[in-house]
């Protein structure tokens, strides 16, 4: 059969040969999954998913990578089998049908063991081996190995017995999973398994403050690096689920891509462009001023876009935050019905801390959003520390940033005084911070907004006062005056009385321009008046002039015609009429 492509890489770059596990999260730890041809011991305690761990090794090799498997059981019949782990989707009837698994059920009896005195596994290699070969298996499952070995006291024969057990599935060629019972002072209850196994995986079921949180640690991987830490792991309706939370390098790509907050005076808070892409926001603030509604504003916003959130919520269930976000004109339950929001919605003392890490991170990896939103991350204090609610956080906002997520938190702060329990603690992990905090006065409570921080991007430093109507969010200028800030009714009742003033100052301002117009066209009448007189004046002058020019034109011509006349009479007259005179 072919080698999966992580065997052939580690072959290619001198490690050892591994196998896929197929469990979410696993092959991460293990840099590829579990050593190929080789046996791994999977240990710990009553209810620590052993069984669980080795039957999904078994089905996820056969379903996913082409790897027919055998699960031999020494505690379980196959009947039982089959029923405990159909409710997680594993048809293990079918898969015998289709010969890509093969259950068996060996039982051990104690008495006939102690009787004869004798212990030799060649009956079992013998039914081992044909189990391998009837369907080509290249995956083997033993639980649980102290079954095996319950009527064995001899330790000399126990581990002679042990070698060859594992020496005879590393002959056949085939990696194998062995489940043993946690010890007193091993790892198992032999305490030997865990030194011939080439690969030691411990689970571990701890209860920590009444609240169940289960673990998963590599001891051992002879050949290999590994991931040396406990991870958290869930187990659900899928199976099992592991976080490799400590794979965090800072590394990721980056967006200067920007998404709308959904409240366009924010927006032009912070340069008209809003949030960048794969970015992670605080939002805090005391009870009662608007977090959630912000919150549920960005989801909105982002589901207009066509684009998909998950909105994790804490403290409120779904139907009460769609209910209360209708009252600001938000209806959330069109895009629950479109599917482009999703809820995930529980107690935060469902599970630890890293348990809520795991199921986030579960969540997110099926539902596939481009923006989260977690309200309000204060309750998680009430199952962890605050250093242990950053350290979980640090590890979410990391592994989203690495998928280009946005993701908004909400934080609860208990008094006006930025609180160490909530913004401290994780507003140094952020990018963009919005603080909103209540503004007493005038008998009145109001709020006001302020950016606290806004990485990489230009932003005001000013505060506004947070409005929440029936028609959505708003921001508007506080008024400052020689008292201080006004907001609420005394900025309204300061804005009207400006406003009064204006428009009073406005008619006494129109009342001047009219008198002065009225002046003005006094006075345009009096220099009419005075032109007209003038003109009148000229007028007479010029007339008298006429006239005297006229009677000096008629004066002459009557001279003129009278002398005319006298010449006609007798010349020399004319000359003694002129002589005389």
């Amino acid at each position: 059969m072919a080698k999966s492509k992580n065997q052939l890489e580690a072959r290619s770059t001198g490690t050892i040969p591994k196998t896929l596990t197929g469990i979410s999260g696993l092959d991460e730890i293990t840099l590829g999954g579990l050593p190929a041809g080789r046996p791994t011991l999977v240990c710990g305690e009553a209810g620590s998913g052993k069984t669980l761990f080795s039957i999904e090794f078994i089905v996820k090799g056969a379903l996913d990578y082409g790897e027919p498997g055998v699960f031999m059981a020494f505690e379980e019949k196959a009947e039982e089998l089959k029923a405990n782990v159909a409710s997680l989707g594993f048809d293990l009837e079918q898969l015998e049908k289709d010969k890509k698994i093969r259950l068996d059920y060996v039982h051990i009896d104690r008495s006939e063991i102690e009787e004869t005195g004798e212990y030799d596994l060649e009956g079992l290699f013998i039914r081992l081996g044909y189990a391998i070969d009837s369907i080509g298996a290249k995956r083997v499952a033993l639980d649980t190995i102290e079954n095996l070995f319950a009527g064995l006291n001899n330790t000399a024969v126990l581990r002679a017995e042990i070698r060859r057990l594992f020496q005879f599935l590393k002959s056949k060629g085939v990696t194998a999973v062995i489940t043993g019972e946690r010890g007193g002072n091993g790892l198992t209850r032999q305490g030997l398994e865990e030194y011939v196994s080439d690969c030691v995986i411990l689970l571990d079921h701890r209860i920590i403050n009444q609240i169940s949180t289960r673990r998963l640690r590599v001891v051992k991987y002879r050949g290999s690096v590994h991931g040396t830490n406990e991870y958290p792991f869930l187990i659900d309706d899928e199976g099992i689920s592991v976080l490799p939370v400590t794979s965090l390098q800072l590394n990721h790509e980056v967006s200067t891509k920007s998404l709308p907050s959904g409240i366009a005076a924010l927006d032009k808070m912070l340069g008209n462009s809003g949030f960048y892409k794969g970015s992670s926001i605080l939002v805090s603030g005391t009870a009662g001023t608007g977090k959630t509604s912000i919150a549920a504003t960005f989801a909105n916003a982002a589901c207009l876009r066509g684009e998909k959130c998950l909105f994790f919520a804490f403290e409120e269930s779904p139907k009460q935050i769609i209910r209360n976000m209708r009252s600001i004109g938000i209806d959330l339950q069109k895009h629950l019905k479109e599917g482009s929001l999703e809820f995930y919605a529980s107690r935060p003392t469902l599970y630890g801390l890293e348990m809520h890490l795991v199921a986030i991170h579960k969540a997110i990896k099926k539902s596939k959003p481009s923006v989260v939103i977690l309200d309000p991350i204060t309750n998680l204090i009430t199952i962890g520390s605050v250093s242990d609610v950053k350290t979980m956080l640090v590890r979410l906002i990391d592994f989203l940033q690495a998928e280009q997520i946005t993701v908004m938190f909400t934080a609860l702060t208990l008094n006006n005084i930025v609180n160490e329990q909530t913004d401290e603690g994780v507003s140094s992990l952020v990018d963009a911070w919005l603080l909103i905090r209540d503004i007493e006065s005038n008998g009145e409570r109001n709020r006001g907004l302020y950016i606290m921080k806004s990485r990489g991007m230009k932003h005001s430093n000013q505060i506004r006062e947070f409005v929440i109507t029936d028609k959505g969010l708003d921001l508007v200028d506080v008024y400052l005056t020689e008292d201080g800030v006004l907001t609420g009714s005394a900025r309204e009742a300061r804005m009207l009385m400006e406003q009064t003033g204006e428009v009073i100052h406005a008619q006494a301002v129109s009342r001047k321009d009219r008198e002065l117009e009225r002046k003005r066209k006094i006075l345009e009448s009096k220099i009419e008046s005075l032109r007209s007189e003038y003109e009148s004046a000229e007028e007479e002058l010029n007339k008298v002039y006429v006239e005297e020019a006229l009677k000096k034109q008629i004066m002459g011509e009557t001279i003129n015609k009278i002398a005319d006349l006298r010449r006609g009479d007798d010349g020399g007259e004319e000359k003694n009429v002129h002589k005389n005179k």
